[in-house]
């Protein structure tokens, strides 16, 4: 599932996206590293992944996640975008 979820998220690069908080941003993506335009820190595969699988675990409980806040990881809110965004959240 991780190569599928991170070859989304390669084909959706520069694409326009939006936080909870309808801040806009794109991002690019080196390696196994998403780099948002309002963020100077990467973003790894590994966190982008951990995230959808929460998110997929919260849906199978009954209890889905409807925001970045209860990913409770770094970058939650630009992951959230762009999960969100592609329709593969929320």
């Amino acid at each position: 599932m991780g190569a599928l979820l991170w070859r989304v998220v390669e084909l959706y690069a520069g694409e326009p996206f939006f936080t909870s908080k309808q801040l806009p941003f794109t991002y690019t993506v080196k390696g196994r590293e998403l780099f948002c335009d309002r963020k100077e820190k990467s973003i790894t595969e590994a966190t982008v992944t951990r995230a959808y699988e929460k998110i997929l675990a919260a849906q199978a409980a009954g209890d889905p996640i409807r925001g970045p806040k209860r990913l409770c990881m770094f970058g939650a809110p630009y992951i959230w975008g762009i999960l969100k965004g592609t329709g593969l959240a929320g």
